[in-house]
């Protein structure tokens, strides 16, 4: 069936400012993010996505695998931890930017189905909450520090402060991370630089910290980083802003990709090393220091005070500590908020609103941060790195190999319900199999041998599946139908998504043309999101060969 779209959509009016409110609110949680919302520059949108990386946790896991591990074992640690998310990053971060979708739409297509990626939408959500958690424990200790607040009573102010400020989605936040990321560099560098110049022979005791090198040591340590795998979902709820790709601004489009996307990890790393090197440091010089050397708003107070008044010094660890909190956990709710809110709405086909989910994360976070998460750190970010690197590696190996190399899935990415199979087992397999066995041998089911070794199993697998199981079902299950019914272009001229304008004729608001399909029952168009919920499938298009 093919459907002529009407003459008007080449002049239609702008949404009512009510639809414009809505969506403002909303941010286009469940669906494509259209040119016309989509104003911002190539850097305002990459400033803002690693404004999100503004977070101290990064500090506290370099302590704490360096504690653990000794300095080479974690240096390495973090350099394979590197390596992996830039690789895995970088298919993702392209595909978000190029065709302005979150991490879950690019899923649905690149292997999981359109339910299949449900259960990936979770494991994102647990990314969310369990770094709010960590970030919120990391802003309460600061507020206890400081200004002597019950830590109950921080959790609960780094928690309610972030709400407000989530409310309005990317249109306040771009400009919360512009404004204050050069205030936060300043002061995150500063005591860095002091150490090096005034304490030169801290970097010989640096090295020296802990034991030898050992491999097994090494991929313990990095698992606990490549936790942080997920992060580039919460990049890519930036990056799905960025404009369109033209010849006249490539190179400024691919820079704000390559270091907001995948560079991320550049930064993070050297956040890492740092945390490592402040907390050597503090255990060398402090008395009582190895108590306090995992806890950034410790690291950064210490410093200070070696060249500072110690009323100033206080000061400016606590402004630190909350505006790095304040930056991330924007995004941790923000991002969280998104992934609850399409799994809820996918499952239910009903769309309670993204406001909804953002308090429900928030709650859950709370309670991580009353039962003391931060004691259990280790522990908590290996287990959820095994299945953060299950989920991240299928999905680009999907696209590396699947769509590019064997050419047995779409090349452009695919969301809409109808055009997608329930569930594609070359994605979800190819997911539970890394992630089952990666976890089995993380807790030793396989022996105390190859225990360290679930990073490596983790990647292996999620690597290797997906073309093998695309072949084996020789990509059948990546599109339930070929065409959506439109007899009109889904891309520009420049290969972008098209900015032309189609009416739902069942919510009668205006969407551009990626986010629409024809409809089963009428000669009309159809959105995204009420095909969503549309509980009788009443609008869904037929599958047909």
């Amino acid at each position: 069936m093919t459907v002529e779209p009407s003459l008007d959509h080449r002049t239609a009016s702008p949404p009512s400012q009510n639809t414009a409110t809505r969506e403002t609110l909303e941010d286009y949680t469940l669906r494509f993010a259209p040119r016309s919302y989509r104003k911002w520059s190539a850097g305002v949108v990459a400033v803002s996505a690693l404004g999100g990386i503004a977070y101290l946790a990064d500090f506290a896991i370099g302590a704490n695998i360096g504690i653990s591990y000794g300095t080479t074992n974690a240096l390495w640690g973090i350099a394979i931890f590197a390596v992996v998310i830039f690789a895995t990053g970088l298919p993702l971060a392209y595909y978000a930017a190029r065709y302005n979708i979150d991490l879950d739409l690019i899923t649905r297509g690149s292997g999981f189905g359109y339910y299949g990626s449900v259960v990936t939408n979770v494991i994102f959500a647990s990314f969310t909450f369990i770094f709010f958690a960590l970030e919120g424990s990391i802003m309460a200790q600061g507020l206890q520090l400081g200004l002597h607040v019950p830590l109950w009573l921080g959790y609960a102010v780094s928690t309610l402060v972030i709400f407000p400020l989530v409310i309005y989605g990317m249109k306040v936040l771009s400009t919360l991370q512009v404004w204050t990321t050069p205030l936060w560099l300043i002061l995150m560098v500063l005591p860095f630089c002091y150490l090096l110049v005034s304490h030169p022979s801290s970097v010989s005791t640096f090295f020296d910290y802990g034991p030898d090198a050992d491999f097994g040591s090494m991929l313990l340590a990095a698992g606990v980083c490549l936790s942080l795998i997920a992060q580039i979902a919460e990049q890519i709820d930036y990056l799905r802003f960025m404009p369109p790709k033209t010849p006249e601004n490539s190179r400024r489009w691919w820079t704000a990709v390559l270091l907001a996307g995948p560079g991320w990890v550049i930064f993070g790393a050297l956040k890492q090393v740092i945390g490592l090197f402040l907390a050597v440091y503090i255990i060398a010089q402090v008395d009582g220091g190895t108590a306090i050397a995992n806890q950034p708003v410790h690291q950064f107070l210490e410093i200070y005070r070696g060249f500072l008044p110690g009323w100033l010094a206080m000061t400016l660890a606590v402004v630190l500590v909350v505006i790095s909190q304040v930056k991330i956990n924007v995004t941790n709710a923000y991002s969280g908020s998104l992934a609850w809110t399409n799994s809820y709405t996918r499952l239910t086909r009903h769309y309670p609103g993204r406001l909804v989910f953002l308090g429900f994360n928030l709650v859950i976070a709370l309670v991580l941060m009353e039962a003391n998460m931060f004691d259990f750190l280790n522990t908590i970010l290996g287990f959820y790195a095994n299945c953060g690197m299950a989920w991240i590696v299928v999905v680009a190996s999907d696209i590396v190999f699947n769509k590019y190399l064997l050419k047995l899935s779409p090349k452009a990415p695919e969301f809409r319900r109808g055009m997608l199979y329930a569930v594609n087992p070359v994605g979800f397999v190819s997911m539970a199999a890394a992630a089952g066995v990666s976890i089995l041998v993380f807790f030793g089911g396989l022996g105390d041998t190859i225990k360290p070794y679930s990073p490596l199993v983790a990647i292996g697998l999620a690597l290797v599946l997906p073309p093998v199981l695309a072949i084996i079902t020789r990509g059948k299950y990546y599109l339930r139908r070929p065409d959506d019914g439109l007899d009109l272009p889904m891309y520009d001229e420049h290969g972008n998504p098209s900015g032309e304008v189609l009416t739902c004729h069942v919510c009668r608001q205006d969407y551009e043309r990626p986010d629409m399909t024809a409809c089963q029952t009428h000669a009309a168009a159809v959105c995204s999101l009420c095909l969503s919920t549309d509980k009788l499938s009443d609008h869904v298009l037929p599958a047909h060969c």
